[in-house]
């Protein structure tokens, strides 16, 4: 269920070196194979509506962002309507891709089996796209009732606001939180929060794009459980 934005959590110190308490991830691209799924959609929808767009386009300006970000973006460059249809055709588009083959990202169910910490999930998608991919890849029970949508804050990622949500309903300081992320606006986003972040690189986005202070990237996701425990 979609709730009212709740109000921006207050920005954290500076990042101390406790010991991971909690793993967050993202979902799409992190958990579901789902990126090229939907990049691909995008730049049919762009070359059909008029605005043409390549897989690198979409990666820069749409993956790892809210549908709010990217309905605006939309509605600068071609008017509301056109906006409106854009996002009606894409999650039913979506949803029949994810039906025909959708599978987790390669690795992560032996990752999963492998990470003892508590874990949740912080997304850009909507509660109800979270539980169709998540469920159609037998994922959804491995975070049944730990998993938040940028819905639930006011500003999306790159804005720390759904990871410190996230850490506040988990009860976890920033300080203890590690974030799984495959996208620029999702590393700037852990970062901006003040929580450590693991930027997976076996996606769409290089991994010059994911790398910075703080944030440590890697390509294989049977790697993860390792680079946890080494903090």
């Amino acid at each position: 269920m979609i709730t009212s934005p709740a109000p921006s959590p207050a920005l954290p110190s500076a990042p101390s070196p406790d010991p991971i308490r909690l793993v967050i991830f993202d979902c799409d691209g992190v958990l579901v194979d789902s990126e090229r799924i939907a990049a691909r959609i995008q730049v049919a929808l762009g070359a059909e509506l008029g605005w043409p767009l390549t897989e690198a386009d979409v990666v820069e300006r749409f993956i790892g962002r809210s549908q709010a970000s990217i309905h605006e973006q939309i509605a600068a460059r071609l008017g509301e309507e056109t906006a409106g249809a854009w996002w009606e055709a894409f999650v039913r588009r979506h949803a029949e891709e994810v039906d025909a083959g959708l599978t987790a990202v390669d690795g992560l169910p032996e990752a999963l089996d492998a990470i003892t910490l508590p874990t949740c999930v912080a997304s850009s998608g909507s509660h109800e796209k979270m539980a169709h991919t998540l469920g159609r890849t037998g994922l959804h029970h491995r975070f049944a009732g730990r998993i938040f949508s940028a819905t639930e804050v006011a500003r999306g990622k790159p804005a720390p606001d759904l990871f410190l949500y996230a850490a506040q309903r988990m009860g976890v300081p920033p300080s203890a939180c590690a974030v799984v992320e495959d996208s620029e606006p999702g590393v700037r986003a852990a970062r901006a929060a003040g929580m450590r972040a693991f930027g997976y690189a076996g996606g769409l986005t290089a991994a010059e794009r994911l790398a910075g202070p703080g944030t440590v990237v890697f390509d294989d996701m049977r790697e993860l459980p390792a680079l946890l425990a080494a903090g």
